[in-house]
């Protein structure tokens, strides 16, 4: 009898589900640390000349929150908010007796990644003027997991009485006009607008009255293991309840006939080395059958 059974790769199956979880914070707890929501000002201006600093919780130089910002994000849409086309030089098949040669320069437009939220033609617009300003709310990743779920974002400037959205698309909406994009994986929230109902970026940063709302995403894997008792199998029990009280450790002749049947209460998983992983308990003793194949299912979420 073996005392341990080794799993194929049919007996294993990964199964990813996403699972989500709503969150609703206020401005007075932005800073807890299980929280820590920040907001920073970015502003486009020369570095050598300029160091001022921004952040609610942590501390960033505004000049490089706004050159970071763009080049994540923006880089593509500054010659237009619908993203620029990339240009490349093409290729003539046997133009000369030497071969194929490229005619053309290549573009850096249209070339870097930009994080786009949709299949759909995105409408990102950012400001270029000297001094302009861009508002970035911070989520931490300990929150939202993976990404933002899209269309679940809400934040609530009950200072000022006005609401951003996300239409699930990855831009941000205040009533109907849009005002900045998010990034949902980043957990980024970039206020572009110049004037928002007459408030300027920086009266966002320093709000003092805000419930910020949104859901998480994260995926479980599920990992299902099929241990499979054949009839001719495990077919004599462990349990030392079986020992008779001789000296010689002999059974009790029940044991022996043909109707005894073990039962299972308990399965472990081992490793290689046959370190003890994980135990499973079955609600109730089961008996192993002499005439059929026993299957057990044991799920294991991580």
């Amino acid at each position: 009898m073996a005392a341990y059974k080794q799993f194929l790769a049919q007996d294993l199956i990964v199964t990813p589900f996403e699972v989500n979880k709503g969150f609703s914070f206020t401005s007075a707890s932005f800073g807890d640390s299980d929280v820590q929501i920040d907001r920073f000002l970015g502003l486009n201006d020369d570095f050598t000349t300029n160091k001022d600093t921004t952040g609610t919780l942590s501390t960033e130089y505004q000049v490089l929150i706004y050159n970071s910002t763009k080049q994540l994000y923006y880089s593509n849409f500054l010659s237009s908010s619908t993203g620029s086309s990339v240009s490349v030089p093409e290729l003539l098949p046997g133009y000369t007796p030497d071969g194929d040669i490229l005619i053309g320069s290549a573009s850096s437009a249209g070339r870097y990644e930009n994080y786009l939220q949709s299949t759909l033609v995105q409408d990102r617009f950012f400001p270029t003027e000297s001094r302009d300003q861009i508002a970035v709310f911070s989520i931490p990743s300990q929150l939202f997991g993976e990404y933002i779920q899209p269309d679940s974002f809400r934040w609530e400037d009950n200072e000022r009485g006005i609401t951003f959205t996300d239409d699930g698309n990855g831009n941000i909406l205040s009533g109907s006009e849009n005002v900045g994009n998010i990034i949902y994986p980043h957990g980024l929230i970039v206020l572009t607008s110049q004037s928002i109902d007459g408030n300027t970026p920086p009266n966002f940063i320093t709000s003092t009255n805000v419930t910020c709302s949104f859901s998480s995403s994260y995926t479980i894997y599920e990992t299902q293991y099929k241990a499979t008792v054949r009839e001719s199998e495990y077919n004599f029990s462990l349990n030392p309840t079986i020992i008779s009280g001789s000296t010689d450790g002999s059974l009790y002749g029940f044991t022996s006939g043909s109707y005894f049947q073990p039962y299972v209460t308990t399965i472990g998983l081992y490793d290689n080395a046959q370190n003890l992983l994980a135990v499973g308990k079955l609600s109730q003793p089961y008996p192993l059958s002499r005439t059929t194949d026993t299957t057990f299912y044991i799920n294991l979420d991580r």
